[in-house]
């Protein structure tokens, strides 16, 4: 026995093909059984397939075939071969009505197009279309034979086995993990393969699956959008379950990876299978129930949705939202198995609806399925219809008896529901997409080209430029993916009163649109689960209010945190900050946290009580200074007032006046030209007082010293020299202050640092050396003048001055050695509260001390006014 091992027309169909391609997992086991070989004899080499070939479920001879694979059945029955014969066919069960609609969707297409006079005129399409039990093993199985066939071939030793394919390109399958098994298997041979609802994104790979395209948009794009509406509704908790298949994993992996970078945090994330156990069942639902998320996002396909529901149904869990993708959403059989209203208010991603003229009429003549296999004629027959043949083996006389000629006039069932027309119209897409590819490859006008010899390859390469219309008016072509425009529908399912669902359009996503205006809602009103009206709240925690910033718990997910309070002179004005934004330094923030509020301005003025206070000191003084000198001046000639040079008395009023009147240049708003004058005015008419005040002090002692005999002191200090004393003393004050001014003066400066919430308004000293020179040649001065005057103090007279000045100096210095701790401790306005304070004091000090006792005896003893009185020899006395 010779084999011999070629592929027809380019195909490799035994075991060379697998040094050439690289198999998937899940599909190398069936291949090993599923090799093409050719058994003969060396002088009759004819090649077959081994084992039993594959009949299609329905057939129709043309001048070209179409393949066509949909599962007729939605699963199996498992069997333990124990490889000890040959294995028996697999055996499907649970008859599936969307196959048929598929497969009539798929004849609709080519009968429209036979019957054409535009689209290949003269060309007859014909097809083979297998049934695929929803199964990886079946389907490639079936794939294998559409692209062989069962006849036998001669094998010519120049070209053993080889031979063109029998169809031009394959129609299907429905799910994604079929698919890829399928494109893996015929990838290598380029037969196109045109699939019209498997949507996952790994199809678009075209390293693997090159000859793969389809007619409905990838979950690159539905797991975007599926992320972006669960986004815009605010749902940041959600769980998620997924099919335990390629379709679902892929999907829910993309829509995980989108998930996290728009925020969105999976609680869980399960799967499920149609063939689970039923304790893993369990676990899901347990792991649902112990969820908070009310929120459910799903990539699942039907069978596993029942699955699912019908448990929840079971444990009477409801109020879960559910979101779901093009898999179930528009799905009518779905509703119909919710009998517990689950899935009420679902919402979820649907391909765009569409309607083609004459498909539905089509479809609900179910004569044209008379070609099906007996076998499965009759089954589809006796269900769809309710009725048995007599002949059926399962036939029972509670049933009444088919007869072949029943139409579907008054009949509802899961065959004639229309839901799914837009997965019908991909079919049809499908169909159209191979004939212009044909048309353009038979340079097709009246008539066709039949002598060109069609190949898969180039049939694909012309499918991928293909790019026409509808008679819909929809343009269909692929990217360079294989994949059409994504474009989704938003369904929301809506309970009727009479206990069933509408499906309601209620938005668009298109893809191809900027990113701001992919999701568009319409104005409709959404139901949500439970038959709310308000939009489901699943967040793990509430949100942070303006005001908080968001802290991740330890150990969870970022969508879980705590609400943490911002911190003075910080604020959020946003829901959810991540964090605080801190306040300008002019501003601060307001008891709620969210809004920077101007801080107020603090300084000491004239309309608030203490500054009015201390106006109306400054003015008294200088009142009571100016009542003092006119007092000095109407008794300018009487003794006390010429005793110690009535010159230096008036020049020492007026500077107690200047130095009162200084005092109101620290009140109001600090500006530039207050700053410089208040303390170069302070400072300058207080060394003018002091020197007035040392230049009596000496004249005291000069008048005593005077009186030995021989003394000629006067003539060194008389009222020349007292006078050019007090310039000298003042100017070098003015000289100190001009340095101050020209190297740094003081300016107005707003101090944010002393209280977080009031801004003082205060003068800067500029130079602070500036500052304490003047503050200390004003207490040189004092100090001098004070201990000239303790020494005088016992010196013989009736009115020593002395004495009185030693107790204004003592005041004097007490004063503003008390300053300097009162003002550096003092806060904001206080501070220059404290220094005016100090300026009053001091010069109330000065004129009480000094002045007072004079006017006294002025006003009030005349008769100790006298120049006797005023040399009268008495003991001093002491203190």
């Amino acid at each position: 026995m010779k084999v011999h091992v070629m592929p027809p027309s380019g195909l490799a169909l035994i075991h060379s093909m697998s040094s050439t391609q690289r198999w998937s997992e899940k599909a190398w086991a069936l291949l090993q059984l599923l090799l093409v070989a050719s058994f003969s004899q060396a002088e009759d080499p004819v090649c077959r397939r081994i084992g039993d070939p594959e009949i299609p479920q329905m057939s129709k001879d043309g001048d070209i075939i179409l393949g066509g694979i949909f599962s007729f059945h939605n699963t199996w029955k498992n069997r333990q071969d124990t490889y000890m014969h040959k294995p028996l066919p697999l055996q499907c069960t649970s008859l599936e009505f969307r196959g048929f609609q598929y497969a009539q969707a798929m004849l609709f297409a080519i009968e429209e197009i036979n019957n054409s006079t535009d689209l290949l005129p003269g060309i007859s399409l014909g097809y083979k279309i297998y049934d695929a039990c929803a199964s990886i093993a079946r389907g490639v199985r079936v794939a294998l034979a559409l692209a062989n066939g069962n006849e036998g071939v001669s094998a010519p030793s120049e070209a053993p086995c080889t031979r063109p394919a029998q169809v031009q390109a394959i129609m299907g399958e429905t799910f994604s993990s079929p698919c890829m098994a399928i494109a893996t298997v015929i990838g290598p041979f380029h037969i196109p393969m045109i699939s019209h609802y498997a949507t996952c994104a790994c199809l678009s790979d075209k390293t693997k699956y090159p000859s793969f395209l389809r007619t409905i948009p990838s979950d690159y794009y539905q797991s975007r959008a599926l992320a972006k509406l669960v986004k815009h509704f605010g749902w940041t908790w959600v769980g998620a379950i997924r099919t335990n298949d390629d379709y679902g994993n892929n999907g829910m992996a993309t829509f995980t990876e989108i998930a996290q970078q728009l925020g969105i945090c999976l609680e869980y994330s399960v799967s499920v299978f149609r063939t689970d156990p039923p304790d893993k069942i369990q676990k899901t639902i347990e792991i649902i129930k112990a969820s908070t998320s009310k929120v459910i996002v799903t990539f699942l396909s039907p069978s596993e949705l029942h699955l699912i529901i019908n448990e929840l149904a079971q444990h009477n869990l409801t109020g879960y939202q559910w979101v779901g993708t093009e898999g179930w959403i528009l799905d009518s059989e779905s509703a119909a198995v919710d009998r517990h209203h689950i899935l009420d208010g679902a919402i979820g991603l649907s391909i765009p609806a569409a309607l083609v003229s004459g498909m539905e009429e089509f479809m609900l003549n179910v004569k044209p399925l008379n070609s099906l296999s007996n076998e499965l004629f009759t089954e589809f027959w006796e269900r769809l219809f309710s009725c048995k043949f007599t002949q059926s083996k399962s036939s029972t006389g509670n049933q009444r008896e088919c007869t072949g000629d029943e139409d579907l006039f008054g009949v509802q069932n899961s065959y004639t529901d229309m839901s799914l027309m837009p997965a019908f119209y991909n079919v049809y897409k499908g169909v159209y997409a191979v004939a212009h590819a044909l048309h353009n490859i038979l340079s097709c006008n009246k008539t066709c080209n039949t002598k060109v010899q069609l190949d898969p390859f180039t049939i694909l390469q012309h499918i991928r430029k293909i790019n026409f219309k509808t008679k819909e008016g929809d343009e269909v072509y692929f990217n360079e993916y294989g994949d059409p425009a994504a474009k989704y529908e938003i369904i929301n399912w809506q309970p009727t009163e009479n206990d069933t669902v509408d499906m309601v359009t209620v938005g668009l996503y298109e893809a191809s649109l900027p990113a701001g205006k992919q999701l568009t809602l319409q104005n409709k009103s959404l139901i949500w689960a439970q038959n709310s009206q308000q939009v489901p709240v699943a967040v793990c925690n509430e949100k942070c209010p303006p005001g908080t910033r968001k802290v991740l718990q330890k150990g969870k997910p970022v969508c879980c945190y705590d609400c943490l309070r911002c911190a003075e002179g910080e604020i959020s004005n946003i829901t959810d900050a991540i964090t605080c934004v801190r306040c300008h330094p002019e501003f601060w923030s307001n008891e709620r946290r969210d809004a920077c509020v101007k801080k107020e301005a603090e300084f000491l003025s004239y309309e608030e009580i203490m500054g009015a206070l201390l106006t109306a000191a400054s003015l008294f003084g200088t009142c009571m200074t100016a009542v003092v000198a006119l007092i000095f001046f109407r008794y300018r000639q009487t003794p006390i007032v010429r005793a110690n040079n009535s010159e230096l008395s008036f020049l020492l009023l007026f500077s107690l006046t200047l130095c009162f009147l200084c005092s109101l240049t620290f009140l109001g708003r600090p500006s530039e030209w207050s700053c410089m004058l208040r303390h170069t005015a302070f400072g300058i008419t207080f060394v003018l007082c002091i020197s007035c005040v040392l230049g009596k002090t000496i004249v005291v002692l000069m008048a005593f010293r005077a009186t030995l005999p021989g003394s000629n002191w006067m003539k060194w200090f008389g009222p020349v020299q007292q006078k050019l004393s007090v310039l000298g003393f003042t100017l070098i004050q003015v000289v100190i202050c001009i340095l101050w001014l020209s190297i740094s003066p003081p300016f107005p400066f707003k101090n944010f640092k002393k209280f977080n919430d009031k801004i003082i308004l205060e003068c800067a000293l500029g130079s602070a050396v500036g500052f304490w020179a003047v503050l200390g040649y004003i207490g040189l001065l004092a100090m001098l003048c004070f201990i000239l005057a303790f020494l005088a103090r016992k010196l013989p007279d009736n009115f020593n001055e002395a004495k009185f000045i030693t107790f204004s100096m003592l005041i004097f210095c007490a004063v503003w050695i008390t300053f300097i701790p009162a003002y550096v401790s003092s806060p904001g306005k206080f501070s220059v509260a404290v220094e005016i304070f100090a300026i009053l004091a001091s010069s109330f000090g000065l004129l009480i001390c000094i002045f007072i006792p004079k006017c006294y005896i002025i006003l009030l003893k005349p008769e100790k006014n006298t120049k006797k009185n005023m040399m009268g020899k008495e003991a001093p006395k002491a203190f």
